[in-house]
């Protein structure tokens, strides 16, 4: 059974701005607000990019509901609750549902892992205890396991399971997860760098890290993917690849920190593991935001 989609073109996997003294809310609204005024197609909050593994269970929630309260249905609301323990998971999307999220997107579990048995047994479980649709997150380079197209297939049917966030980068793959299952599951991509193929696929949209630094120019590419015309999308993903690189050129969120501090919304914060961007990485980082007119 094919569910609602749950957006269409790109969804901002935004940064959580912080200080030494915590989250900076007045920043973090400022941004909901800027993301929305340019036309993005809707926001996940307290993802990998949002730092939501280094978040307080206090912060999150209090996250969580602060972005809920800013975007004030503008957007279609993603809220991050996964996590490598499965009770928490469970325990935070029920939050979000009872807050008025639309989706909840869900990683595979990370250094504990698990089989494939072991992965439809936990999402089902998260399902289970879901009101809302979940969009299930595919990040083998974070998490060192990989969902495997058979695994989505058997996940496929359940009622609260909606939606692929697929970071594996193995276009064969993802061309045997759409074979599959893609009249049941809508498929995203999750690297900025392969947006137009995986569209080409099938998919729907991509969620994104790219898109905190342009978002009307990511959400541009993939309407122009939605409405066919693969030239001017492909155009787009060209222009936008050297930036997109250098905004992986160390591990996320560490770059587009940099530069969304280098644009004025926030302090280039970053807690622990995570440290400040590399001197020369930032400068090429900076000189591409540059080329592209944005003023740093």
């Amino acid at each position: 059974m094919k569910r609602e989609t749950i957006f269409e073109g790109a969804a901002t996997a935004l940064i959580t701005p912080m200080t030494e003294k915590g989250v900076d809310y007045p920043a973090l609204g400022k941004l909901i607000n800027w993301q929305i005024e340019k036309g993005i197609d809707a926001l996940v909050i307290c993802g990998t990019t949002g730092e939501g593994s280094t978040l307080t269970d206090e912060e999150h929630r209090q996250v969580l509901k602060y972005s809920l309260e800013v975007a004030a249905g503008r957007v279609p609301m993603i809220a991050g609750t996964g996590s490598n323990d499965t009770a928490y998971a469970i325990d935070l999307t029920k939050f979000a549902c009872e807050i008025g999220y639309d989706a909840m997107l869900v990683s595979t579990p990370y250094y504990n892992k698990t089989t494939q048995k072991g992965l439809v047994a936990m999402f089902t479980a998260i399902a289970d205890a879901s009101t809302k649709p979940l969009i299930l997150y595919n990040v083998p380079s974070r998490t060192g396991i990989n969902i495997e197209p058979a695994t989505y297939a058997a996940l496929a049917d359940h009622p609260m399971i909606a939606a692929i966030k697929e970071a594996n980068g193995n276009i064969s793959q993802i061309v045997e997860t759409a074979t599959l299952v893609g009249d049941k599951l809508d498929i995203y991509s999750g690297n900025d760098d392969q947006i137009v193929p995986v569209m080409a696929c099938g998919g729907k949209g991509v969620i994104s890290v790219l898109s905190n630094v342009m978002p009307a120019e990511t959400s541009r590419l993939c309407h122009y993917a939605l409405e066919g015309d693969m030239a001017s999308a492909m155009q787009w993903q060209k222009k936008l690849l050297k930036l997109t690189n250098l905004l992986f050129c160390e591990v996320n969120p560490i770059p587009v920190k940099a530069a969304m501090a280098a644009l004025g919304f926030c302090e280039n914060y970053l807690r622990l593991p995570l440290v400040p961007m590399e001197k020369a990485h930032e400068e090429q980082l900076l000189a591409a935001m540059g080329e592209l007119g944005l003023q740093v």
